[in-house]
């Protein structure tokens, strides 16, 4: 695909358009066409590994606009709505943006936000180690304000984060709901991203990779010849 409309960094995750604007072909250069279930697409900017050999789609959704946010939190909330869920709990940080904007879509008041900064009536038994492939390096844990436990107990939960990609944190937050003696009955994201998640969630139950709804997913892409990325071929 040849990037004929690049896009500034600050510009991608704004806007979304409409069916066959772009033709999705096997190469991308700077950007990434997602395809929503509605047929509306989405560009997402390319971020090239450590290795040089493989890159991946990038979604920030505290950074994308409100347009955006509304369609996928629609778009999610109506893959999530014949499992009459009853309350959303979302992980941190960017998590949090979507999981808020789907509990209003499900018809919801409020949601559960999951934090890291640990408040002096948390308790150190209802947290679990976090880490994310977007910060690596830091060391933190995941809470939950004991307060919100009345609302996730013998409730219908979707546990929900903005991207799946290692699976690490989504499997820290089952572990934490878990601990509170709350299993989910749904796991949501915007974008699933390669199939890495895959092996992480399946080793924390195999019943969580049929559990879990996205908007959309991406693939692992590889460095061509030519200097190009293209999806490998199945």
């Amino acid at each position: 695909m040849t990037d004929s409309a690049a896009l500034a960094p600050h510009d991608f995750w704004q806007e979304l358009h409409a069916p066959g604007t772009f033709a999705v072909g096997d190469d991308f250069t700077s950007f990434y066409v997602a395809t929503l279930p509605d047929g509306r697409q989405l560009r997402l900017p390319l971020r090239p590994l450590a290795d040089g050999d493989h890159a991946l789609a990038s979604l920030i959704i505290n950074q994308a606009s409100f347009e955006v946010v509304d369609a996928l939190a629609a778009q999610l909330a109506d893959r999530l709505r014949a499992l009459d869920i009853e309350v959303v709990a979302g992980l941190p940080t960017l998590g949090l943006t979507l999981a808020s904007a789907v509990a209003q879509k499900l018809g919801h008041t409020r949601y559960v936000p999951l934090g890291t900064s640990r408040k002096f009536w948390y308790r150190d038994e209802l947290s679990v180690p976090l880490s994310s492939i977007t910060t690596p390096n830091q060391q933190k844990r995941l809470y939950i304000d004991p307060r919100m436990l009345p609302l996730l107990e013998n409730r219908r939960v979707a546990l929900i984060d903005d991207v799946i990609s290692s699976g690490t944190s989504i499997v820290s937050g089952l572990e934490l709901l878990s601990a509170c003696s709350i299993e989910p009955l749904a796991i949501g994201a915007a974008m699933l991203q390669s199939e890495r998640w895959r092996a992480a969630l399946d080793e924390a139950g195999p019943r969580w990779l049929e559990r879990t709804f996205a908007v959309f997913a991406t693939p692992m892409l590889d460095r061509t010849e030519r200097g190009t990325w293209r999806a490998p071929r199945i």
